[in-house]
């Protein structure tokens, strides 16, 4: 193994903050990983780790070639990038990574119908609801809802997202509909709880234009959006969601947009994030392709909302 793979160990050795979970990264033993590292110091003749049996720290030359790989590691990239659009067709992997109910609704689709249009492109598609290593686990694209939290990742938009409030119709029954927050605010919600988010308040815009946060009475939490409705559909809870979790469960009369007449305000867009300026064709091609199927004016969840462009203080497109 050259000395530039043995950088790049490295590099994810410390961008993943252990030995093992850079081995579950590349799919090899931590033996290799360290024996690696040991090599990888005997050739450069310093120490780069400071290493315990639980854990490590960088020494001064340590942290100085971290900054370096990483240098590597982005010409890398460039160089392969450069070589791969000299190509008439795309070719290669292409690494995507995406939240659970956006990789299956909306980015699977896609994946489908490209890979017929360019069969040389590979595609490896994770679904992963936590925030992910973007560089360090080497994906291409990341399909998510929100900004980015590293500034060094570049985000482009891709589609609104705009939330609704839900109920089933045993729901309705039950409890009555609600007219105003401080009603809503009584009644049992299912809410989103996971790793990095957890939704326990309803944001919504007052008559003085000001945005107000009320506190929802939890009786069910879950990190995934297909759970929450199907909680809702069992008349137990309502819930507040982003628009692209709903399917076609109004439209059959599972599930009921309430509160119609509150303002709610926008919620974050979804993004494709990505590490640099310049994508390879394959990646370019791919985004593009996803931006068509989503729709760039109204998205293509909002056509399983009726009349939703007149809910909650929206303004027809």
């Amino acid at each position: 193994m050259d000395i530039t793979n043995k950088l790049m160990i490295f590099l994810e050795v410390v961008e993943q903050g252990s030995l093992a979970r850079a081995a579950e990264l590349r799919n090899v033993d931590r033996s290799v990983v360290s024996k690696q590292l040991n090599k990888l110091e005997e050739e450069l003749g310093v120490r780069l780790l400071n290493r315990s049996t639980r854990s490590f720290s960088l020494t001064a030359a340590g942290a100085e070639m971290v900054k370096k790989a990483k240098e590597l590691r982005l010409m890398l990239s460039e160089t392969v990038q450069i070589a791969e659009n000299y190509h008439s067709e795309p070719r290669g992997l292409l690494k995507l990574t995406s939240s659970s109910i956006l990789g299956k609704r909306y980015i699977q689709p896609v994946i489908n119908d490209f890979q017929k249009r360019f069969p040389q492109v590979e595609v490896e598609l994770r679904l992963e609801d936590r925030v992910v290593d973007i560089v360090g686990e080497g994906y291409d694209l990341a399909f998510r809802v929100g900004p980015p939290r590293d500034s060094n990742l570049i985000a482009r938009p891709l589609a609104r997202t705009r939330l609704l409030i839900l109920a089933a119709p045993e729901f309705i029954q039950t409890y009555g509909e609600p007219k105003t927050i401080e009603e809503l605010a009584e009644l049992p919600a299912a809410i989103y709880a996971g790793d990095s988010k957890k939704v326990h308040e309803l944001l919504h815009i007052d008559k003085n234009g000001k945005e107000v946060a009320t506190p929802m009475r939890s009786v069910y939490r879950a990190n995934d959006g297909e759970l929450l409705l199907a909680k809702v559909i069992s008349g137990t809870a309502y819930t507040a969601v982003p628009a692209f979790i709903v399917n076609d469960e109004i439209i059959k009369g599972s599930l009921i947009p309430i509160m119609q007449h509150i303002h709610l305000p926008e919620y974050h867009k979804m993004n494709v994030v990505y590490p640099h300026r310049g994508l390879p064709a394959r990646s370019q091609l791919f985004f593009d392709a996803v931006k068509e199927y989503i729709g760039s004016e109204i998205p293509i969840w909002e056509h399983n909302i009726p009349g939703f462009e007149k809910m909650y203080g929206h303004k027809p497109s």
